[in-house]
């Protein structure tokens, strides 16, 4: 008896009509059945937030006379926790979020809700990555679904480590300018903020949060580096945020208070 190909799911932060999804549902669908449950409206830099005050509503999606998927009125997390609990008939073999518009590196993997999807994949014990362009005005998704694809089939050949989800940043080059896929760890680079003060026609002040990103890391082993030299970042992520280098110093520290 011939064994049923592996169920996928899909989802995102820049909500289920984003272009990004239409094209890593073309991936997805090569390697297994494909369910998405992704969010209605854009929800990026949500982070891991979850939806607890609300109920949370889903409706079929329907393109072109088909059936498309799942659009939810939750978050990025809210989707990935629905799909396994209610919504999939049998637990996904693995999830994909993305393709995100922009990448995901440095400090922002802590406001993604791009990498939140993957990551609560990863606490429910499903292996996850989170897939993001290295670029927003017209990012060229058909340049990267080879990579997507290639990286997707080891994962499901060979699985990840409970708990671990990967954090994957492409950049934007055609095919055959990519040096490669490079193993890096999270930098620490943030966007330098400001905040734009402006005024509504009352005179109330309101204001836009907006940056640059920073680039002062040099480390070729650091994500934003290796998307800079022309690599596919690929960054193991894990949940526990701990900081067990100061474990030891401050246990002594307490143990005298």
């Amino acid at each position: 008896m011939k064994a049923s190909r592996p169920l996928i799911l899909l989802t995102n932060d820049d909500g289920i009509h984003a272009e990004g999804l239409r094209y890593l549902r073309m991936v997805a669908e090569k390697l297994g059945r494909v369910t998405i449950v992704a969010p209605e409206a854009e929800q990026s830099a949500v982070g891991h937030s979850i939806t607890l005050y609300d109920p949370i509503k889903a409706r079929e999606v329907v393109k072109d006379g088909t059936f498309y998927g799942h659009g939810t009125s939750g978050t990025p997390a809210d989707s990935v926790k629905l799909a396994l609990y209610s919504i999939l008939p049998e637990p996904p073999a693995m999830v994909i979020s993305g393709i995100n518009n922009g990448a995901n590196l440095g400090i922002n993997v802590l406001y993604s809700g791009t990498v939140s999807a993957a990551t609560e994949a990863a606490i429910l014990g499903v292996p996850a990555m989170a897939v993001s362009l290295a670029q927003k005005k017209t990012p060229p998704f058909p340049w990267v679904l080879d990579h997507i694809e290639k990286l997707a089939r080891w994962v499901l050949k060979k699985g990840l480590p409970r708990g671990v989800a990967l954090n994957v940043n492409l950049p934007a080059l055609p095919p055959d300018q990519v040096r490669g896929f490079k193993l890096t760890r999270q930098g620490l680079s943030k966007f330098r903020e400001s905040f734009q003060e402006r005024q509504d026609p009352r005179g109330n002040r309101y204001y836009w949060l907006s940056g640059q990103a920073t680039a002062d890391e040099t480390d070729p082993d650091v994500d934003v580096v290796a998307v800079q030299s022309g690599y596919v970042s690929v960054t193991p992520l894990y949940y526990d945020l701990t900081a067990y280098n100061c474990l030891k110093e401050n246990a002594i520290l307490l143990e005298k208070l």
